[in-house]
């Protein structure tokens, strides 16, 4: 297929160009850097520098004969989607290009209002693109877990039925967002849900739980073409930044009690989720929602695998409990249903010791390139 990557640059959507280049996909990887800017705004910049978008597609042909093209710019520019879409024509779209942080999303009223602009703006512009230029493409978007909350309820599967006075719906399962950033997912999914109604358009939508790793089957142990990865209270992941903090010396950071259970996935596994959703579309006028994680962890069984993988390797890995800066349940019922990807063909990658063990050593070869100022700002939700 022709695959269009929106966000190609980042966390996931660099692995996921070369997953799909590797699997005989013609890929386009588009992206303006905003994650590169930000982070730089902010002074929270990765563990390791990474090449831009060019230089990686360079790399990567090098390496693999695999080609990857490029282009750069401003999805929230009509011209510029516009002109991806009209030259290119892709089969699959696959929509990564929204800025990813719940805490940058509450930082302040400038980083809500390019959350708010730039996540529903870009999800609009790429919705009205495939209506005018290729109709008949499967997009498939980046959602998360975390636009459900945490229900007192068993999570469905995107869609709930239900009885009520006698009649029976089905619709959407209700969102509970805990931040601007994930209600601007949750505002994706409205609209998306709305054009598939009228316009008949083929999405999928994921609905994705915290990603951890950093090496996958395309970049080896080639440093040069890992992803980002991030550290800090802003940009990081939960297991990533504990990982790094275990290898400073500081101590985990787990926020309030430290029950909060979410999904989580290997970052391998969330490569086979999208190339699973890409490779096997819905018809016209659907919409399918999966799922996308492979186990739940609560904050505090996260930490202690860092602990424990970090005793095995002889490091003295102590755990500290800080007030909560965000506003969330930290006592909660949750059990998602995640049948669909499983269904398509998952073959997950589970969090093993010997996995735990892997990245730890991983992360241990870069040590000396933490700052440890940046890992903790003590973002907060309220005012």
């Amino acid at each position: 297929m022709k695959v269009l990557i929106l966000g190609g640059d980042g966390y996931i959507g660099w692995p996921t160009t070369m997953k799909l280049s590797a699997a005989g996909h013609e890929v386009l990887a588009v992206d303006n850097y905003m994650r590169r800017r930000l982070m730089r705004e902010v002074d929270c910049e990765a563990l390791l520098e990474v090449p831009n978008l060019d230089a990686r597609a360079r790399l990567w042909k090098e390496r693999s004969g695999n080609d990857v093209a490029v282009r750069i710019g401003d999805l929230n520019d009509w011209s510029f989607i516009s002109s991806v879409f009209e030259d290119f024509r892709p089969d699959a779209i696959i929509h990564y290009a929204e800025q990813p942080s719940a805490p940058y999303s509450m930082m302040d009223r400038t980083a809500a209002r390019l959350t708010l602009d730039n996540n529903l703006g870009v999800t609009f512009n790429v919705i009205q693109a495939m209506a005018e230029y290729t109709p008949d493409a499967h997009l498939v978007k980046l959602g998360t877990m975390g636009e459900y909350g945490t229900p007192n309820i068993d999570i469905e599967e995107g869609w709930i039925d239900i009885e009520h006075k006698g009649r029976s719906g089905r619709f959407l399962f209700p969102r509970a967002a805990g931040s601007l950033y994930h209600t601007t997912k949750v505002l994706d999914t409205d609209l998306l849900w709305f054009y598939v109604r009228v316009w008949g358009l083929r999405v999928t939508d994921l609905m994705q739980g915290p990603v951890y790793g950093l090496s996958t089957d395309e970049t080896g142990e080639d440093d040069q073409l890992f992803p980002f990865l991030n550290y800090d209270e802003i940009f990081g992941t939960v297991l990533n930044r504990f990982m790094v903090q275990a290898a400073a010396g500081y101590p985990l950071t787990v926020y309030g009690k430290g029950g909060q259970t979410r999904g989580y996935l290997h970052i391998k596994d969330a490569l086979q989720c999208v190339q699973l959703a890409v490779e096997n579309p819905v018809e016209k006028g659907e919409l399918r929602v999966l799922n996308q994680f492979v186990e739940t962890f609560s904050v505090n069984d996260l930490a202690e695998r860092v602990r424990a993988s970090g005793e095995r390797l002889g490091l003295d890995v102590t755990v500290k409990s800080l007030p909560n800066p965000r506003k969330e349940m930290e006592d909660h019922y949750y059990n998602p249903v995640h049948t669909g990807l499983l269904d398509l063909g998952l073959q997950p990658n589970k969090l093993t010791d010997a996995t735990m063990d892997e990245m730890m050593q991983l992360v241990l070869c870069y040590r000396e390139q933490i700052v440890q100022e940046r890992i903790f700002r003590g973002v907060a939700w309220k005012k």
